[in-house]
């Protein structure tokens, strides 16, 4: 996926799946909830993508 300072986590929710993404500090950079195991991981991704860039100079 990427090779960027970010680390996330993905676990199955009563609601569905929950995600969260961290910095390289381990500080959570965004959350989420999706129906769906696959697409929490497009969310992650997605959300590391968006981080990834916001850190470009």
């Amino acid at each position: 996926m990427t090779d960027q300072p970010y680390a996330y986590s993905l676990a199955h929710a009563e609601r569905g799946w929950s995600w969260s993404v961290y910095d390289e500090d381990g500080e959570t950079v965004a959350t989420g909830l999706d129906l769906s195991q696959s697409d929490a991981q497009a969310a992650v991704e997605d959300t590391i993508r968006r981080a990834a860039s916001e850190m470009r100079p």
